[in-house]
């Protein structure tokens, strides 16, 4: 038995413990890659599917609602990408600077808790928090003497809206890793800066900032990754007749022509595309990371 295998023998509990992971991602992310073969065949129920080419991707290209489908999706997932991934980063160093332990556990286990929620209930909320009669936004509105405004049937709020519950499903989330990395940071560190005389803000950007370069520099990479992942649950959930062509996106698209209107070699052909775009993003990023800073996502 070789060095490898004696560790992994070793370590055998906790293998057993990925397991469960490694199944979920063999069966709804691995096994489907397969099924991506429709894309290039004319799907039928009964007898054996017929080899077309890229007569999909022809037409796909070539469908006028394809361009407005691409556009929402991009244009939705930068804003999520650039104007969300710092907002974490900025929430685990505002907890690492509370002095009450039992005060910064109560914020934590209070933000994240819109995790676990079902994008169903938070449209329900939102949709409550949003109400032109009875939202507490617009009763704010109100209170200024403005008149109250429908935000999730206007078509130059509803992308911020989608851009404001992603934010507050998942700022306390996705601040665990960055807030374990500045747990991981050597108390000496701070001691030492200490004793030179350092303020606080020295401490933050001269030593704190620096140990989450590399999960800012991993997860920012996955992220670019999936910036042809709009968010179907979510779009699914706040889209309506009169905003639906600012947040129709590829995942909905797929949705509607693939599973609606019985499409799917036409829908697979759309999501392989998709799926395409994020790994060459993955690892052309990927790479021009390690090319410009010498790390990357592995």
């Amino acid at each position: 038995m070789n060095t490898r295998m004696k560790r992994m023998w070793a370590d055998k509990t906790l293998y057993l413990m990925l397991l469960p992971c490694i199944i979920y991602f063999v069966l709804f992310h691995v096994w489907p890659i397969i099924g991506m073969k429709l894309a290039f065949y004319d799907y039928r129920i009964l007898g054996d599917h017929e080899f077309v080419g890229l007569k999909y991707f022809k037409e796909l290209f070539s469908t006028p609602v394809f361009a407005n489908v691409l556009q929402n999706t991009l244009i939705i997932s930068a804003m999520k990408m650039f104007l969300i991934f710092p907002i974490p980063i900025c929430f685990a160093l505002m907890l690492n600077e509370f002095a009450n332990g039992k005060f910064r556990k109560a914020v934590q286990v209070v933000s994240y808790l819109p995790h676990f929620l079902s994008w169903v209930v938070i449209a329900g909320i939102w949709f409550e928090f949003l109400s032109p009669s009875t939202g507490a936004v617009n009763e704010f509105v109100k209170a200024l003497g403005m008149p109250a405004k429908d935000f999730l049937t206007d078509k130059d709020s509803i992308r911020w809206v989608l851009l404001a519950s992603e934010a507050w499903r998942s700022i306390g989330w996705d601040s665990i890793i960055f807030l374990a990395a500045i747990m991981g940071v050597s108390p000496s560190l701070y001691e030492a800066a200490y004793v030179d005389g350092a303020s606080r803000w020295h401490i933050v950007t001269r030593i704190v900032l620096p140990h989450l370069y590399v999960p800012m520099v991993t997860i920012f990479i996955l992220n670019v990754g999936f910036i042809m992942n709009a968010g179907l649950d979510q779009v699914l959930n706040f889209t309506n007749d009169s905003v639906n062509s600012q947040i129709d996106i590829i995942d909905t698209y797929v949705y509607r022509v693939g599973l609606i209107n019985g499409q799917y070699s036409f829908a697979t052909a759309a999501n392989l595309f998709k799926s395409l775009i994020g790994v060459v993003l993955v690892l052309s990023t990927h790479f021009i990371s390690k090319k410009l800073t010498n790390k990357g996502a592995w």
